[in-house]
């Protein structure tokens, strides 16, 4: 029995002495030392339960607990009802043994009983190669996916693309006119196209398969869909590179196919959330306590983003999700309440959605900024950036930083053979184990059998072991 596990069941006792076994508690790790180990605020929680102060409770539960000295050194109350307990060398040493014993395991439960689970992220339109702004959203995404299936949910992995807008037009367009000037034509290329490599080597791959037999054609689709599908091919080689696969491609354009997008117009209608006005249709999101509607069919009869969105989260909850979370780029804050204002307006539980959003990314060199633009095709796509520094230090730099903070990967660091690069201090610090395992074991073989953890005393080494729980 690990040190939290006896306490619970201590805690536990007292509970269901008190006919109180119904509540829920958690034990957190205090950040400051001198508030202990382990904290709860099951007293706080109890006391509207028991109708005592939760001073009092605290004491009477501190008073119940017994002092295992496996187990626990001594408990103080603070503030107005915190328990704080404070662990004996001990129990960090038995802890670290059921680590040893467990290995990869540990850690794993089924706190998540199943759950299933959506963990959309990526999602990045298939208009060229993923970029390191991409990167950063797949480790986060693939991160959150890998501890909750630590922990019991069930999880899918989803990628939602549109092929459908624009941008997609676009993209058929700049590869065709590559294409024609491939074939010796003088073609204007337009500023505001694509113009990485990557769309001349698409368009010489059209022109190995059919030579100039489509030197006049002037419907962009197939242009398009061979773009499609070779930068999507791309895309997933790289996600392979990253160390993991999405389950799911979702396809926008299977929203409009479906009639989709349709059923949300009429169903908002039919609660009286929308109204044409100047020749567009609008959210009447002001009506839910937004400071103004949303326009969600342009006057061009083109959909906002705003609409897909709708239904995609609409579908998502059809398809029996029960969590569902959404990894964004900063560029999001403003609109996905949009969505989640539409969502709850629909009848559909919002609360089950929860949106993670990440800060940008910004590449240097040393002290140069390194600009990126998928258009002016100045980017550094996540290939390069993995060729450069290697898979594991690409992952480990977008975890360096709370995805709430703006990340400068910097290029310079991450390639530097040194322990100011972090990935390398930790690789060397991995390398000087290694070697010290290596040689005890040469010197015993049995060593694992029979090591002392209680000679782990230190401060250095409890805290060490802290880390690991």
């Amino acid at each position: 029995m690990l040190a939290e596990e006896y306490i619970r069941a201590e805690i536990d006792r007292f509970l269901k002495e008190k006919n109180a076994d119904n509540i829920s508690y958690k034990f957190e790790k205090p950040r400051q030392k001198q508030f202990g180990d382990l904290s709860t605020n099951i007293a706080m929680q109890l006391a509207a339960v028991l109708k005592t102060s939760p001073m009092q409770i605290a004491k009477d539960i501190s008073t119940a607990v017994k002092i295992d000295p496996n187990y626990i050194k001594k408990i103080e109350i603070a503030g107005p009802g915190f328990l704080n307990f404070y662990l004996t060398s001990d129990s960090f040493h038995n802890q670290l043994a059921e680590i040893l014993k467990q290995k990869q395991e540990f850690g794993k439960s089924d706190l998540g009983k199943g759950i299933k689970t959506q963990v959309e992220f990526i999602s990045a339109n298939p208009t060229g190669p993923l970029t390191i702004g991409h990167g950063r959203q797949a480790v986060l995404g693939d991160t959150v996916a890998r501890l909750l299936e630590t922990v019991g949910y069930e999880v899918t992995r989803e990628y939602y693309f549109n092929n459908a807008g624009r941008q997609m037009r676009i993209l058929g367009d700049s590869v065709r006119l590559r294409y024609l000037q491939l074939l010796g034509m003088d073609i204007e290329f337009p500023d505001d196209y694509y113009q990485g490599g990557y769309i001349t080597d698409i368009a010489r791959n059209i022109m190995d398969d059919k030579g100039d037999a489509l030197a006049d054609e002037t419907d962009v689709t197939f242009f398009k869909d061979r773009a499609e599908q070779e930068v999507f091919s791309d895309i997933k080689n790289t996600i392979g590179r990253m160390k993991f696969q999405m389950d799911v491609f979702y396809n926008e354009k299977s929203l409009y196919d479906e009639g989709k997008i349709e059923k949300v117009i009429s169903l908002l209608k039919e609660k009286d959330l929308v109204e044409e006005r100047d020749g567009a249709v609008w959210f009447l999101t002001a009506k839910l306590g937004m400071d103004q509607d949303r326009v969600i069919v342009k006057s061009s009869g083109e959909p906002t983003y705003r609409l897909p969105d709708i239904a995609y989260h609409l579908e998502k909850f059809n398809r029996g999700f029960d969590l569902i979370i959404d990894i964004f780029g900063a560029d999001h804050i403003a609109t996905y309440p949009d969505v989640l204002l539409a969502v709850k307006a629909l009848g559909y539980d919002e609360t089950k959605i929860k949106v993670l959003i990440h800060q940008f990314v910004t590449l240097t060199e040393g002290t140069e900024k390194v600009k990126m633009s998928t258009r002016k095709a100045n980017f550094v796509t996540l290939d390069e950036l993995m060729d450069e520094v290697g898979e594991d230090v690409t992952r480990f730099f977008f975890l360096m930083r709370h995805m709430n903070s703006h990340l400068n990967f910097d290029l310079t660091l991450a390639k530097t053979q040194s322990d100011e690069n972090p990935v390398y201090y930790i690789q060397y610090a991995h390398a000087r184990i290694c070697s010290i395992v290596r040689v005890a074991s040469e010197q015993n073989s049995n060593f694992e059998k029979n090591v002392d953890l209680s000679l782990l005393n230190t401060g250095e080494e409890l805290e060490l072991i802290k880390h690991l729980l």
